[in-house]
């Protein structure tokens, strides 16, 4: 993807920024994260990286609860930044959440660590890591906006999915080491089309019903975000997503069965 000047200019400024050797302020870190593009790495093709828009990450924060969060496909932190949740904590007197990002990419890791210090950084491929090795398990929620599209590499699968959408890979994986999660998938992989629609509707793609058969799992509107509200805030795509939600626990009690009546 080409840049225009304007981008290319506030790139260089969070790169900059990233190269200083003392701490970030706020702002510097806010800066960053507004600014450095994904495709200034030489594999973001290949990765299929496309960073959440700032204000739909904070929108999606809405779902996450819990003290432990773990935020899987990172990229340099976008949902990590929201899921702390800073400033609403403060006010009400909560503890700070612990968060651990992970990702596959060591160059985002690296700018990762910069804007987010107090994030416990992972560089792996959350497909072929041990979670138990790595100490990744326990989690109230998991977040990811994962890789998607049909040049995405992938080096493994979720221990029970064998399909080939990673962005259900990814999920599967959540359930072994959180009790719930929220992600953002593209509409077509999603048993549902809200964003954008006329209205709410549930719709089962053959995938989708592959996915829950082989988990158990049921992915849910949960409290509901149009996410075309954000269409134009994303860099160099303009996705049809949906952000859908798990309740891991109750993995097997489907909330919204898969019929043949709404399989699309």
């Amino acid at each position: 993807m080409s840049l225009t000047r304007e981008e290319q200019a506030l790139h260089r400024e969070a790169r900059e920024l990233v190269k200083l050797r003392r701490p970030l302020t706020e702002t510097e870190r806010d800066i960053v994260l507004g600014n450095w593009q994904e495709s200034s790495t030489a594999t973001n093709a290949l990765d299929g990286a496309h960073f959440t828009p700032t204000r739909l990450a904070w929108d999606m924060r809405l779902e996450v609860g819990g003290r432990r969060v773990i935020d899987l496909c990172a990229g340099i932190g976008r949902l990590a930044d929201a899921a702390r949740d800073k400033w609403v904590r403060q006010w009400d007197g909560a503890e700070p959440r612990e968060i651990v990002c992970v990702e596959r990419n060591p160059e985002y890791v690296a700018v990762g660590m910069r804007v987010l210090p107090d994030v416990r950084w992972v560089c792996a491929d959350i497909l072929t890591m041990d979670p138990k090795a790595l100490g990744l398990n326990g989690f109230d929620y998991a977040v990811a906006n994962p890789p998607y599209g049909p040049r995405v590499q992938r080096a493994g699968s979720g221990p029970r999915y064998r399909g080939s959408r990673f962005e259900f890979h990814a999920i599967d994986v959540a359930s072994t080491v959180a009790r719930a999660g929220v992600f953002l998938i593209p509409q077509a992989s999603a048993p549902f089309e809200y964003s954008g629609a006329r209205y709410y509707q549930e719709r089962h793609s053959g995938e989708y019903a592959r996915f829950h058969r082989e988990t158990g799992l049921t992915l849910t509107a949960g409290i509901g975000i149009d996410t075309s509200a954000y269409q134009d805030e994303w860099r160099g795509v303009s996705p049809r997503v949906e952000v859908v939600r798990a309740d891991f626990e109750d993995m097997g009690t489907a909330r919204s069965p898969v019929s043949d009546e709404n399989m699309v």
